[in-house]
């Protein structure tokens, strides 16, 4: 029995690039087993921002038009059609692939052009981050010794941990939950001014970094936080460039314990 269904028309051509299963489908004309120039030119857009995409799945779909045996048919075709184009432009494909043509047989949109489709399900693999040198620095460290956080910055004025410094803190995290025994102060540093640190923002930024640890379950009994504020610059304040004041305003840690 023909299953009928009220959606939007959908448009010629779409991504889900942040589900957890990517698709994107092509949508074609009555009767016709392969993609038009519009689609022609979706596609090849796709697969030029997609160049390490793995093909998992393709689905063949068509209208209600025509006998359940022509359709199962011109679905699988239209299905066929779509791998080939993407093996020809080099996008690897899923030993495992399935390759299926449902026809009319699947819960059909009111307007039948959007029937007239492939789905491509497909992953992309994960780029493995480039390691850094943080955790071979530390195995190297013993009690007393002190390491600055490089790549560390927050928002102006704040604890507030500006998103491209997460990396830094996870591979932290890492080597605590991987170093049970390592016990540490962090240790925050501010520029560019004499005297006292009246906003204390020094010590705000070494306990953010302190409660994140906690938060994702390092044990208390194996952090302090101090704040410094300006007293311990590396260069001398006034600084001359910006250079300088980044690598005065930084946050270190102390390795209380390291075995």
């Amino acid at each position: 029995m023909r299953q009928k269904i009220t959606t939007a028309f959908l448009l010629l051509f779409s991504t889900f690039i942040y589900s957890q299963e990517n698709r994107f489908q092509v949508f074609f004309d009555f009767d016709i087993s392969e993609t038009n120039t519009t689609s022609s030119n979706k596609l090849s857009q796709w697969i030029s921002e997609n160049p390490t995409a793995i093909i998992d799945k393709i689905y063949g779909y068509c209208d209600a038009v025509g006998t359940m045996e022509y359709n199962d048919a011109l679905s699988v075709k239209r299905a066929e059609y779509v791998l080939q184009t993407l093996k020809a432009n080099s996008i690897k494909i899923n030993e495992a692939i399935e390759l299926k043509g449902f026809g009319e047989q699947f819960a059909q949109a009111t307007v039948q052009e959007a029937n007239r489709k492939v789905t491509v399900y497909y992953t992309i693999p994960q780029k493995e981050a480039p390691k850094s040198k943080l955790s071979e620095e530390i195995k190297t460290l013993k009690a007393g010794d002190k390491l600055t956080l490089k790549n560390l910055n927050f928002y102006d004025r704040s604890g507030i941990i500006v998103p491209a410094s997460e990396p830094t803190l996870r591979e932290l995290l890492t080597i605590l939950t991987e170093k049970p025994n390592l016990k540490i102060e962090i240790q925050g540093h501010i520029c560019c001014q004499l005297g006292t640190d009246l906003e204390d923002i020094a010590t705000i930024r070494a306990k953010a970094i302190y409660n994140y640890l906690i938060a994702n379950g390092i044990s208390s009994s194996r952090l302090k936080y101090k704040g410094f504020g300006s007293t311990k610059p590396i260069y001398p304040i006034p600084e001359k460039n910006e250079q300088e004041r980044n690598e005065n305003r930084r946050v270190e840690i102390l390795v209380l314990q390291s075995e």
